[in-house]
């Protein structure tokens, strides 16, 4: 630890309950979803199936794919691996804090509105573009969830130090806004031509927030008997019912 920096990101981090039920449905679908029809079959009826396909969204109203498509990943091991980790070194300090309940509330949250932003952003670029090709094409992943927790952690714990790149030690909050800024670029830079679907894990960050801010103005509503000016916006976090909050506690978000 840096003396003088609050406490730093925890190098061992517990798998709590939900993240690790989380992984093992995640790996679970992913190997039996993907690998083994890819590998036996030679088949990607599930990804056409379960993944979010914009166009089977409208004209088909398969509706399910906006929940579905979080749990299933490319058959490139990277990529679940990815996300696996971002889920357990950011999900468990969260689910710790919160609780399994609401951690899982917010975690699906991000993950479904991650998808409707993606449903509206391809529709309106294929609309605007008459380039369909993101309409067919079905997304899978949970990162459009895993970035709603990087903003959650990079809110909650701002002045953690995590290491970018493993490597370049920074705030957890720079460290938020750079992942934000570099997503909104490349999405910027390649439209719907990228193989990585910038506008959901845009679409993460930006449900996340708005989700943790109506949540915690309607609790903090309920506690004070109605908004006040002037007072700081606290994030949804206290589950000690009998302690007093303090102003040192990290979970207050100026």
């Amino acid at each position: 630890m840096n003396q003088g920096q609050g406490p730093q990101f925890q190098m061992v981090v517990p798998f709590t309950k939900a993240v690790k039920a989380l992984v093992i449905i995640n790996v679970v679908a992913w190997v039996g979803l993907v690998l083994l029809p890819g590998v036996f079959l030679h088949t990607s009826l599930p990804l056409e199936l379960f993944g979010l396909v914009p166009q089977k969204v409208f004209s088909d109203f398969w509706i399910w794919q906006l929940f579905t498509y979080m749990f299933l990943h490319a058959s490139g091991v990277f990529h679940i691996l990815f996300n696996m980790l971002i889920l357990w070194w950011f999900g468990a300090e969260l689910e710790a804090r919160w609780g399994s309940r609401f951690f899982v509330t917010y975690y699906l949250v991000c993950g479904v509105g991650a998808g409707v932003v993606y449903l509206l952003g391809t529709t309106l670029y294929a609309y605007i573009t008459g380039n369909v090709a993101g309409m067919m094409t079905p997304l899978v992943g949970a990162s459009g969830a895993g970035y709603g927790l990087l903003l959650a952690y990079g809110l909650l714990f701002g002045e953690r130090i995590i290491y970018f790149m493993m490597l370049f030690p920074m705030k957890a909050k720079w460290f938020t806004v750079i992942i934000g800024g570099v997503e909104l670029v490349t999405m910027m830079d390649a439209g719907s031509g990228t193989q990585v679907a910038n506008l959901a894990h845009l679409g993460g960050l930006l449900v996340g927030f708005v989700y943790l801010n109506l949540v915690a103005r309607y609790r903090n509503k309920q506690r004070t008997g109605a908004s006040k000016r002037g007072r700081r916006l606290k994030l949804v976090v206290d589950n000690e019912r009998d302690s007093k909050p303090s102003d040192q506690d990290p979970k207050y978000w100026n």
